[in-house]
Order: C-alpha cells, then structure tokens, then sequence
C-alpha cells in the first residue's frame, strides 16, 4: 500500500493550494481517507476526513470555510483544497487511510502518505 502526497508549496496568506493523495495497493473505494498536519514541536493533528460510505466530510474548526476534501474513486485520489491561507496553517501535511468509516484520531488510521510541505507567509 502507497499514499503519495503532493501539492504542498510556499504561498502568501490569503493564498490557496491544493494538495492531492493518490493510492495504490488497496481498494480506495472502501477507506475512508484524512487529511492531517503537524507543525514543527507540535503534534500531529487531525485536519479533515471524508468517509468512504456517503462521502461525509468533517474539519477542525480552524479550518472549516476555507479547506475542502473531496475524493475521486475513479483515480483513487483524495484532494485537499485548502483557501484563505494563514500562517498557523503552515506544517507538514500527511494523508491516510482507514477503514473505519469515520475518525479523526491518528491511531485509527491505517497507511500514511510521506506528506508535504505547506508554508504559509505573513
């Protein structure tokens, strides 16, 4: 099983980036797949999630308004979109996948992508 990563960059705040997640070596359409970032001396923390029955989507609260997830069976990809950028958003972002339907805990979560670099400037 592969998660590879990618999308993250450099932006200004108020910016947008995109990052993507595409999988192989296991049936997409039945994880569940989340988004999850970590800050350099902070824990690894939950970001978004969408599940893999009905596609129900969850944030963090800092997040929500500006981030949205979605996911592509077809190409066995699952996306962020990521808006109105601010410097605390600035972290590694890693996405995963689980089989449970939904979790926002990283213990949950099965395969882990390398993860990508987001730097938001102020």
């Amino acid at each position: 099983v592969q998660l590879q990563a990618s999308g993250g960059g450099l932006v200004q705040a108020g910016g947008s980036l995109r990052l993507s997640c595409a999988a192989s070596g296991l049936t997409f359409s039945s994880y569940s797949t989340g988004w999850f970032r970590q800050a350099p001396g902070k824990e690894r923390e939950f970001v978004a999630f969408i599940s893999w029955s009905e596609g129900r989507t969850y944030y963090r609260d800092s997040v929500k308004g500006r981030f949205t997830i979605s996911r592509d069976n077809t190409k066995n990809t699952v996306y962020l979109q990521m808006n109105s950028l601010k410097p605390e958003d600035t972290a590694v972002y890693y996405c995963a996948a689980t089989t449970r339907v939904a979790s926002s805990w990283t213990s949950d979560y099965d395969y882990w992508g390398q993860g990508t670099q987001v730097t938001v400037s102020s």
